[in-house]
């Protein structure tokens, strides 16, 4: 039977190929880097990422980070992802028999970086479990930060990442300063604001200790997610107390007063270190990435319609 030459012919539908999604551990020093985000012109850490990937995958990759950092800001334990088609994944191999694709993109994309000379490292690569999103599946981050505050803890061989205090600090009282702004709070006094997310965050840990041996001062922030400036403000604060600039109890009387002005100060981002983004354990609970994801974006929306209604300006980092 001929078709009429009227007939429409349908045209077969082509379904957008499979996507995969990939888990990056990288680590880096920021000091040459204008922080995290894509800048034109600048050097960016997700800038250099992204171009070495593109190297190897054939066309631009499109990164999401577990947590931005600032210019200057390093980084021992950051995360990201992105997606790839199971094509481009195979294909990081070109085909060779006996190579792998995870450890076989973390050699091809550190060849790919070598020309920032050990400033971004790839640590490992894997498939990431499914639902998984190195922003919004965090359960947690942690930062440090490290302070001589004495000539004879300074180390000229690390004075990029420590911040040399010109007076001496009260570590007790610093400590005692950091507890007292621990929980779920807004910090908007802390944070940069924008217009569209939120300052409510829940800082689980928050601490000053001074090392025996060297005698240089690490402070150690844990939150569920910290907002754009929130780290080096909320040390700039505590040191204000330990330097006896201001009586104990100013950071959480900040705090309560939810204002940002000029007292709200930023430590330098040299000696800031984001150590760590933990994430639940997907053996135990397939799902587990996915439903966290989406009870984070869900807390997220909360907590926005929350300040919205108290009239807070909010930010997401």
């Amino acid at each position: 039977m001929f078709s009429s030459p009227d007939a429409v012919q349908s045209e077969p539908v082509l379904s957008a190929p499979t996507l995969l999604r990939v888990r990056l551990d990288l680590a880096y020093d920021g000091t040459d880097y204008n922080g995290w985000a894509t800048q034109p012109g600048l050097p960016t850490v997700q800038g250099a990422l992204e171009e070495g990937l593109a190297t190897i995958i054939r066309r631009p990759v499109r990164t999401v980070v577990a947590g931005r950092t600032d210019a200057g800001v390093h980084a021992r334990g950051q995360v990201v992802h992105f997606d790839l088609t199971e094509a481009e994944w195979l294909g990081v191999t070109r085909g060779r028999e006996g190579l792998e694709p995870a450890s076989t993109l973390v050699r091809r994309l550190s060849g790919a970086l070598n020309r920032e000379h050990g400033a971004l490292t790839i640590h490992r690569a894997a498939r990431a479990p499914e639902g998984f999103d190195a922003r919004f599946s965090a359960l947690w981050r942690s930062y440090s930060y490290a302070i001589s505050d004495s000539p004879e803890t300074r180390d000229p061989l690390n004075r990029r990442y420590t911040y040399w205090h010109k007076t001496a600090l009260d570590v007790g009282a610093m400590q005692a300063e950091a507890a007292s702004v621990l929980g779920l709070h807004d910090f908007l006094t802390f944070c940069r604001p924008r217009d569209g997310a939120t300052t409510i965050r829940e800082l689980q840990g928050f601490g000053f200790s001074r090392d025996d041996q060297t005698g240089v001062i690490t402070a150690r922030l844990q939150a569920d997610a910290f907002c754009h400036n929130m780290v080096r403000a909320l040390v700039a604060a505590v040191l204000q107390v330990g330097e006896g600039r201001h009586e104990p109890g100013w950071v959480a009387g900040r705090l309560e007063a939810m204002i940002r002005d000029s007292q709200t100060r930023l430590a330098p981002p040299h000696a800031l270190v984001l150590e760590h983004v933990q994430y639940p354990d997907d053996g135990a609970d397939p799902s587990a990435h996915a439903t966290r994801a989406e009870g984070t974006r869900a807390k997220r929306r909360n907590h926005e319609v929350m300040g919205r209604g108290q009239s807070v300006v909010a930010e997401e980092p």
